[in-house]
């Protein structure tokens, strides 16, 4: 695999050193920098005090620099194979090609399958869990925790999906594995994602409104002093949570402190990609769903199902509680419209909230099944039933 300490690249040009200047200023081979910054070795710890200084830098924003490695060639290397033969051996080179593998899964999460990812993805976490345990380097170690919380995380999510949301226990574990892995690494943005996360498990799977108020509350409060976003994030679900139980003053509450978050998320938020207008206004859509008052709920989720069509998962959530909101409001021609676009949205992904979705409208289709045009809707479940 290959590899560069960019950053460090970066700090040296602004410092004003060539290679070979650096080089000849720390009285080293100009080969020796380029290993550096090929991340292939590191400064001996005696040459460190002299390296910082030349670069303008402290110690510690020098250690910085050099474990902030980026993998740009991701094929498997013998350093990799040589890693995993050799645990103790493991490096930040190594934790950047696992970091990069995981990255390109969790982007492919809204696009491809979750039973496509859920194998890729476990190799990843079993691996990085392995060489966590097995790290001789504390700051290896360190990063593999990192790697650990967020590929938990993942695992979460894609075993959840696949079991199309039935299986609540596996994926609590892996939540509860990335809480662990964050809080070892005072990663509170992580922390907060995963507990929101097993909230989900407990509105959406188990269906007990409660527990998921109880456990968003808390993800809110973690992510409170690291990111507006994911205490926006949080407090939907929260809002989400009373709307389930009919409390429609607590919902509204949550609303807009959630509103009121999203005026502070700014570029610098490590979790600003989860908090967007689009996610307040599907959330939003949802509660007003679930309090019966699908006539507020259709406008906002027709925007939302609109600008979220590059989130195929998330859209097909949007597009199942449309349906939804347009059947109890008798719209049934547009309803049906809309249930082909929400199964097309299924088939593509095979999302699990989706899917429940899907069928939950289905049931509620049930009374005109001898219509022709539901008779097609059924046709398209069933075959999707069969598929899974």
């Amino acid at each position: 695999m290959a590899a560069k300490r960019i950053r460090f690249v970066q700090r040296r040009k602004v410092a004003g050193f060539t290679q070979e200047g650096l080089a000849e200023h720390l009285s080293v081979e100009r080969s020796t920098v380029g290993r550096w910054e090929s991340a292939e070795t590191e400064p001996q710890v005696w040459l460190r005090p002299k390296l910082a200084f030349a670069l303008k830098v402290t110690g510690d924003e020098l250690q910085d620099l050099l474990a902030d490695v980026t993998i740009t060639q991701t094929q498997p290397s013998e350093r990799m194979n040589y890693a995993l033969e050799n645990p103790a051996s493991a490096d930040m080179v190594v934790v950047a090609y696992l970091h990069e593998r995981l990255r390109r899964l969790d982007e492919s999460y809204d696009q491809s399958s979750s039973t496509s990812l859920l194998g890729p993805a476990g190799q990843v976490h079993g691996q990085v869990k392995f060489l966590r345990e097995n790290a001789a380097n504390p700051r290896v170690r360190r990063a593999l925790y990192e790697v650990e919380a967020d590929s938990a995380t993942l695992m979460g999510q894609l075993v959840w999906d696949v079991s199309q949301r039935r299986d609540h226990q596996a994926p609590l574990a892996y939540f509860g594995e990335a809480v662990e892995a964050a809080r070892h690494v005072r990663d509170p943005s992580t922390e907060s994602y995963a507990t929101l996360r097993m909230s989900f498990v407990a509105l959406y799977g188990e269906k007990n409104p409660e527990r998921g108020v109880v456990l968003a509350q808390q993800a809110a409060e973690v992510a409170r002093v690291a990111s507006p976003s994911l205490t926006g994030l949080s407090l939907l679900h929260v809002a989400e949570g009373y709307a389930m139980t009919g409390a429609l003053k607590e919902c509204e509450d949550a609303l807009k402190k959630a509103d009121a978050q999203f005026d502070r998320v700014s570029p610098d938020d490590v979790a600003a990609e989860y908090y967007t207008v689009n996610e307040f206004s599907r959330l939003a859509g949802s509660c007003y769903l679930f309090l019966n008052l699908p006539e507020r709920a259709e406008p906002i989720l027709r925007t939302t199902t609109r600008a979220l069509a590059a989130k195929k998962k998330s859209q097909a959530i949007a597009l199942g509680n449309l349906t939804l909101a347009l059947i109890r409001q008798g719209k049934l021609d547009e309803a049906a419209s809309t249930m082909h676009r929400t199964i097309d949205a299924v088939e593509l992904t095979r999302g699990g909230g989706g899917l429940n979705l899907a069928f939950s409208a289905g049931r509620e289709l049930r009374q005109w099944r001898n219509e022709p045009w539901a008779q097609d809707i059924n046709d398209r479940l069933l075959a999707l039933m069969a598929s899974m």
